[in-house]
């Protein structure tokens, strides 16, 4: 991966030159460079769901005070994630600890 020097957006690749689509600024690919990128062809990106059958409780992570909106009880086990763009706001992800709803919430 290449970012601009001039406006530091994400550049591509367009022949033997990195272009950036944003400011139009380009620069020549080195191949050596180039062999020495990671890049992520290929990989399994979804390993499939994980089986938490076996784990305590206690384990599976921290809990906050928020109303299930299933059942009315005040805890809940959250964890947050990056689902969309870097410039945006994580994802807020509840299990209830009493009836196992799950619900998330976003910033709008």
């Amino acid at each position: 991966m290449e970012f601009c020097d001039e406006c530091g957006s994400m550049m591509h690749t367009e022949g033997g030159e990195w272009v950036c689509k944003s400011c139009g600024a380009t620069k020549p690919r080195d191949s050596a460079r180039d062999a020495a990128m990671t890049t992520t062809e290929g990989q399994d990106t979804d390993s499939g769901p994980v089986d938490m059958s076996e784990v305590d409780d206690e384990e599976i992570g921290p809990t906050t005070k928020v109303v299930c909106p299933e059942c009315g009880h005040d805890r809940a086990r959250y964890e947050m994630k990056q689902i969309r763009a870097a410039d945006e706001s994580e994802t807020r992800f509840f299990t209830c600890t009493e009836c196992g709803k799950k619900w998330r919430e976003d910033d709008h």
